[in-house]
């Protein structure tokens, strides 16, 4: 097993910064994202460094490789690199529309569950609302902002109904709305 270039720490740290100014904002720091999000992997390292936040090729290049969530992907040249889904910044990315499962999950705070089953959920200043193949990615983001409440969505029927879903390199499911109508909540017993 390869050793690794950097300790768990940083990784955080700099997919952290790696989210801020390539999902979110580029400009900060002299970026401009291509078509597709891209941008070289030099500029980023030039941009990082003069922000006297300097990156290694070798951090960047395990970052994007142990980040489990795979926010991040360098394209075939291994030259340029973005973020996958998320931003909040314009930005087109082409994304195929595909059939989605039955159910999929969507993990929030609880504090969330009254504005969620009146208007839904909502893209807000993303580009999608974000969502989930299985309950326990979808709970663990929602325990990152208080305590977690997970919702089940009726994808399959809203699919019938003309809503468009797409998947994101990472595997995260997007659409640009869900309806509440298309909600359920799940509980620790089961969905109510």
């Amino acid at each position: 097993m390869r050793e690794s270039a950097i300790n768990d720490k940083r990784r955080v740290t700099i997919s952290k910064y790696l989210s801020r100014h390539l999902r979110h904002h580029p400009k900060e720091i002299g970026l401009t994202l291509e078509p597709g999000g891209w941008v070289t992997v030099a500029d980023l390292l030039k941009a990082a460094g003069k922000q006297r936040f300097p990156i290694a090729p070798v951090e960047l290049a395990e970052v994007v490789s142990k980040c489990d969530k795979q926010r991040f992907a360098f394209d075939d040249t291994g030259l340029k690199i973005r973020a996958n889904q998320g931003h909040s910044t314009a930005v087109d990315i082409p994304r195929v529309k595909v059939s989605p499962p039955d159910t999929l999950f969507h993990g929030t705070a609880a504090r969330n569950e009254s504005l969620i089953l009146a208007g839904g959920l909502l893209k807000m200043s993303r580009h999608h609302v974000h969502l989930s193949a299985d309950p326990h990615t979808a709970r663990l983001v929602g325990a990152r902002h208080g305590k977690p409440l997970l919702f089940v969505i009726e994808s399959a029927r809203m699919a019938a109904d003309g809503f468009a879903f797409f998947r994101s390199e990472n595997g995260v499911w997007l659409t640009d709305h869900v309806p509440p109508a298309y909600l359920r909540i799940q509980s620790e017993i089961g969905t109510r």
